[in-house]
């Protein structure tokens, strides 16, 4: 027979175990989505920065439109802090470029089908309003998904026929 001090002792251990085991497991799923969230972040700021360069607009500038601090905004770029939507919105409009550009680059939004160079023309388009963008959008995406569906489907490559006798041959 077990002294109650033992068994208890046993358990003990038992649930430590068991606990470090899930603890392991919880810290390499946390691990895991952490260098998923540093990825996305680093994928934003990286777009971020190439966009700002190119329309060549401070940082301090873009912070002050944005509404947001110099070193936050600094944080982004260097993917170490991943914005909200609403931070993102605020950071297209001083871009000049559609919030959905941002959401997409983030992961918010899923990427549009269709030809990149064509979805990027619609967007930088200075003459087009944000919701006609959008609408040209949805409408290319709706085209091209059409088209995929109706394509027809590749047939694998046969052998030739033998040729047929001729009178020549015969």
């Amino acid at each position: 027979m077990q002294i109650p001090g033992e068994f208890v002792r046993e358990q003990v251990t038992s649930v430590r175990e068991k606990v470090d085991q899930l603890a392991g497991s919880v810290a390499e799923t946390v691990a895991a989505e952490r260098s998923k969230v540093s990825a996305t972040g680093s994928q934003v700021g990286e777009f971020i920065r190439e966009q700002r360069n190119a329309a060549r607009v401070s940082l301090r500038e873009l912070a002050r439109v944005a509404g947001v601090s110099n070193p936050y905004l600094s944080q982004v770029e260097r993917g170490l802090r991943k914005p909200s939507a609403e931070i993102l919105a605020s950071i297209a409009r001083g871009l000049k470029i559609s919030a959905e550009t941002l959401y997409e680059q983030a992961g918010i939004l899923d990427r549009r089908s269709g030809n990149p160079d064509t979805v990027a023309a619609i967007r930088a388009d200075q003459s087009l309003s944000e919701r006609h963008k959008a609408v040209l959008l949805e409408l290319y995406e709706t085209y091209v998904r059409e088209h995929a569906a109706s394509a027809p489907t590749p047939v694998a490559p046969t052998e030739p026929a033998p040729p047929h006798p001729t009178k020549e041959s015969a």
